[in-house]
C-alpha cells in the first residue's frame, strides 16, 4: 500500500492529487510528495525494516509507490566505510563515507530513478527520458531496460567518455546536446510538455527525489539509528543534500528516531558553486552561473533547489564551501591512497571540501561525521589521468627490475 497523500506546493502550499506534474501552476513553486505520517508510525517499526532485503526497498513504507513490483536493480545499502586512515589525516574523530560508488550502475542516481521508474510505469507512461550531467543517463537507461521501457537520454555533449559508454550499453536513444546542462534541461523541459513521456527529474521529478531520503535512512540505521553530528554532502541541483536531510527528519516523525542532531555542509567545485557563493555572501538569494569544471556530475549553474539547499543548512546550524579543479584532484587522490575508495570527481569534491571546513574550524573534529561519496571514479578517469605514476616498464628479468628501481628516485632504497 501506499501512504502518500498527495503533492504540496513547497511556496504557496497548494495541493495536488497524485499525478505527474512538478511545478505549481499558481505560483510556479516546486511540488513536493506529502504523506500520512500517523498511518506510517502505526505501521513501522525498527524490525520491519530490519525484516526487509537489504537494499533501498527495505524502506517502501517511506517512498511514494503503491505497486507491488518494483523496478529494482538491487540499489542501495551500501556500505557505511570507517575511515579511519582519512579520519587521522584530517584530525578527525570519527570518519565515515557512505560509499554510493557500488551501486549497479555505479552512482547515487539509481537511487531516485528506482522510485521514478516504477512510479511513470504505474502512471502508464512507457518512456523514460532524463536530462543529465552523466551518471543518471547511466541510471535511467539501465532501470529502462529492466523495466521493458524505451529510453532517452540526453546529456552534454562534452561528457566524460565513461559515462557515456556507461549509458549506451544499455541500448538508449542517447542524445548529445552541445550546450551545457542548463540548457540541456531547457530542452528537456519543452519536450516533456509534448512527448508524452516521463522525464525523472521533470515530470515525475517529485517522487524520484524521494528516493534520496534512503541514503539519509541507511546512514542511520547503519549508525545503531542515530543521525551523524556532521554530514558533508556534493551539491548539484541541492536535491540530495535537501532529501538527506528530509530522510533524517522523517524518522522522528514516524518515530524511530527520537532527535536529528546532524549539521549540514554542502560542498560544491567552484566552477560551478552558485549555493556555496550564496552561503558564504549570507544572503538566499541565488545567482546563476556558466559551470565550468571538471566535477561534471554537479556542474548545475542553476540549481532548483540551491535556496531550499541553503535553509537546510540554517536549519541545521550547517554551512557549504566550494574547492578548485586541483583541489578535487587531491580528493580523488587522497580518498584513494587512504580508503581504497575510487571516487568520480563530485567524491573529489566531498573530500576536498571535507579537508577544507575541518581546517578552517567550520567542521568540528570531534563527532560523528559522515561524507557521502555519490560515484565511481571509473566514470571520470580523465581527471585522474595525468596525476597518477606510470607503471615501470621492464624486460622480464630481475636485473630489468632492479635498474628501473635505481632510475625511480622515489624507490631509492626499496629493499627487495
Amino acid at each position: 500500500m501506499s501512504y502518500v497523500k498527495g503533492l504540496r506546493c513547497r511556496e504557496c502550499g497548494k495541493d495536488y492529487p497524485e499525478q505527474p506534474v512538478h511545478v505549481c501552476e499558481f505560483c510556479f513553486g516546486p511540488l513536493e510528495v506529502t504523506y500520512d505520517y500517523e498511518a506510517i508510525r502505526r505501521d513501522i517499526s525498527r524490525e520491519k525494516i530490519a525484516q526487509g532485503p537489504p537494499t533501498m526497498w527495505r524502506y517502501r513504507d517511506l517512498l511514494p509507490v503503491s505497486s507491488e513490483k518494483v523496478v529494482d536493480l538491487g540499489t542501495g545499502f551500501t556500505p557505511l566505510v570507517r575511515a579511519d586512515n582519512l579520519a587521522r589525516i584530517l584530525g578527525l574523530e570519527e570518519l565515515y563515507l557512505k560509499n554510493d560508488c557500488v551501486n549497479p550502475s555505479y552512482s547515487f542516481k539509481d537511487r531516485v530513478v528506482s522510485v521514478a521508474a516504477t512510479k511513470a510505469l504505474e502512471f502508464g507512461f512507457e518512456t523514460l527520458a532524463c536530462a543529465s550531467t552523466g551518471n543518471l543517463a547511466c541510471a535511467v537507461a539501465a532501470h529502462a531496460a529492466k523495466a521493458g521501457m524505451e529510453a532517452y537520454v540526453f546529456v552534454p555533449s562534452d561528457l566524460e567518455q565513461g559515462k557515456i559508454v556507461g549509458a549506451a550499453i544499455y541500448q538508449p536513444t542517447l542524445v548529445a546536446v552541445d550546450g551545457t546542462y542548463d540548457e540541456v534541461n531547457r530542452l528537456c523541459s519543452e519536450l516533456a510538455d509534448r512527448s508524452g513521456w516521463a522525464f525523472v527529474n521533470i515530470n515525475v521529478r517529485p517522487y524520484y527525489a524521494e528516493g534520496s531520503k534512503t541514503l539519509g535512512y541507511e546512514v542511520v540505521e547503519q549508525l545503531g539509528w542515530r543521525t551523524p553530528d556532521q554530514a558533508v554532502v556534493p551539491i548539484a541541483s541541492g536535491s540530495l543534500f535537501t532529501k538527506i536531510w528530509k530522510g533524517y527528519n522523517e524518522l522522528v516523525k514516524v518515530g524511530l528516531l527520537d532527535k536529528v542532531t546532524t549539521r549540514m555542509f554542502g560542498a560544491q567545485a567552484e566552477g560551478s558553486s552558485p549555493v556555496a557563493t550564496a552561503y558564504a555572501a549570507g544572503t538566499f538569494t541565488l545567482r546563476p552561473v556558466k559551470a565550468k569544471t571538471i566535477a561534471k556530475s554537479l556542474a548545475i549553474g542553476n540549481p532548483a533547489d540551491g535556496y531550499y539547499a541553503l535553509k537546510v543548512m540554517e536549519a541545521s546550524n550547517g554551512g557549504a564551501t566550494a574547492v578548485t579543479d586541483e583541489e578535487v584532484v587531491e580528493g580523488i587522490i587522497l580518498l584513494a591512497r587512504s580508503e581504497g575508495i575510487f571516487a568520480e570527481t563530485a567524491g573529489g569534491v566531498t573530500v576536498a571540501a571535507l579537508k577544507k571546513l575541518v581546517a578552517s574550524g567550520a567542521l568540528r573534529r570531534e563527532g560523528t561525521t559522515v561524507a557521502y561519496i555519490t560515484g565511481n571514479g571509473l566514470k571520470t578517469q580523465e581527471a585522474v589521468i595525468d596525476h597518477i605514476a606510470q607503471p615501470l616498464h621492464i624486460k622480464p628479468t630481475l636485473r630489468s627490475f632492479e635498474e628501473e628501481l635505481a632510475r625511480r628516485p622515489e624507490l631509492a632504497g626499496v629493499a627487495i
